[in-house]
């Protein structure tokens, strides 16, 4: 699944650990979420939709 995740953090000068602690996940898992390594649980997506204020769909698409 591919997503904007490393794009919408850098927008708001976040670092992986800033989102990580406000997601209530390790860095790793923010790493792995956005080298595409890892598809989060459809709770996490929707926290992690909650953080950026947009609809899950702005955030992840579906890949190749």
């Amino acid at each position: 699944m591919k997503n904007r995740l490393k794009v919408l953090r850098a927008e708001r000068n976040w670092s992986q650990a800033d989102l990580a602690e406000k997601l209530e996940v390790s860095r790793q898992s923010v790493n792995a979420i956005e080298t595409g390594k890892y598809d989060p649980s459809l709770p996490l997506a929707f926290r992690i939709a909650d953080v950026f204020a947009l609809p899950i769909e702005d955030i992840f698409q579906r890949g190749e």
